[in-house]
């Protein structure tokens, strides 16, 4: 076993065991400096071999966790959430983290004053990690300096990020929703209502969770066949351009797929000045959370509290043993029905000609 991986995580006490041919405690011995003669020097050689093999740095932190918990679990934030916290993205993950933490007889530390004095909200002050004074921490957000995330991991210190977030080298646990199968299940949606030309409306965000849903996108286009020759499809180009609103326009293209609900209110703003309805004419779906908003866009929903209370039994299972595995979890997105989809206007050629017809919503 090597370390020349970059994505390869930390080694930990049980690899060291386990190269070693040892029980872990006998590992944790020889590491505390414990000289009992009953570790024979054949073996403690073994274990010491094994820890300059795989790199192994003793943590501290980690090695007191068992006996020395403070039952107070972190949450750091990467953006502000007060005073509008109801407002906030963020709230339900919070209501998740509160309620799990409160059933495992947790208490909760919000780290919401470690500025940097610019506006970005860091870890580290001073060198120092203020999060180590909780058991561990649940971190979200969309904007984390990700050199500290990578120190964080290497460092030992138990964390579980809300959100997927990729550090080359830090394959730290993330509790992620499933953005990639709902943008697949909503084109399905659309292809079941008899829609074969789409057109895919991004934002100018970039991000994991952007890339997720565009790549369920691109997932479905591909395996059902449809056409889409938008620039946000077939360029990374953002914004409703005039091209995709020409299409709606001439009938060459009949859904729309859009990454926020801000984007879908101008389409629907841009389709009524040109005399045109959704879904009667143009069917679009949205791929975030639109719930409260004055229309019913069909669209998906992140269960937030959901991952919430996961995040923190991910976390309290990492506090309670440090070598525990720590691999992401997927939790499923909820595609939800509106009222923005419906067939597409056919052609009906007959006696008095061609008309078209509305297919209504379903």
């Amino acid at each position: 076993m090597t370390t020349s991986n970059p994505r390869q995580r930390a080694a930990r006490q049980s690899d060291v065991a386990a190269l070693a041919g040892v029980s872990q405690s006998a590992v944790s011995r020889v590491i505390s400096g414990d000289t009992d003669s009953r570790i024979p020097e054949d073996t403690r050689k073994r274990i010491l071999d094994a820890i300059a093999t795989l790199g192994y740095v003793p943590n501290p932190i980690a090695r007191n966790l068992r006996g020395k918990r403070t039952q107070l679990l972190g949450v750091h934030t990467f953006e502000a959430l007060f005073p509008n916290a109801r407002e906030s993205f963020y709230f339900q993950f919070l209501l998740g983290i509160e309620e799990r933490a409160e059933e495992t007889r947790h208490d909760l530390v919000l780290f919401s004053s470690t500025s940097d004095g610019a506006g970005a909200r860091k870890i580290y002050r001073d060198e120092t990690n203020r999060l180590t004074i909780a058991d561990g921490s649940v971190l979200l957000g969309m904007s984390p300096d990700r050199d500290e995330l990578a120190r964080l991991w290497h460092e030992g210190y138990p964390f579980v990020h809300i959100g997927r977030r990729e550090v080359l080298g830090a394959p730290f646990p993330c509790i992620v929703p499933d953005y990639r199968r709902a943008a697949r299940e909503i084109v399905q949606r659309l292809h079941d209502h008899g829609h074969r030309s789409f057109a895919f409306v991004r934002e100018s965000i970039e991000g994991e969770p952007y890339d997720d849903r565009r790549a369920g996108y691109r997932d479905a286009v591909g395996e059902l066949g449809v056409r889409d020759t938008s620039p946000g499809f077939v360029s990374d180009e953002s914004g409703l351009s005039e091209a995709v609103i020409a299409g709606f326009v001439d009938g060459s293209v009949t859904a729309a797929v859009v990454e926020s609900e801000r984007i879908a209110e101008r389409l629907r703003g841009e389709l009524a000045a040109r005399g045109l309805t959704i879904p009667q004419d143009v069917s679009v779906a949205v791929l975030e959370d639109t719930s409260g908003g004055g229309v019913r866009w069909d669209d998906l929903r992140i269960p937030r509290k959901q991952i919430g209370r996961i995040a923190v039994d991910r976390l309290i299972e990492m506090v309670e043993d440090p070598d525990a595995p720590r691999e992401s979890v997927l939790v499923a997105c909820t595609v939800v029905i509106g009222e923005t989809i419906a067939r597409p206007r056919v052609v009906v050629v007959g006696d008095g000609g061609a008309s078209a017809v509305d297919g209504g919503a379903r």
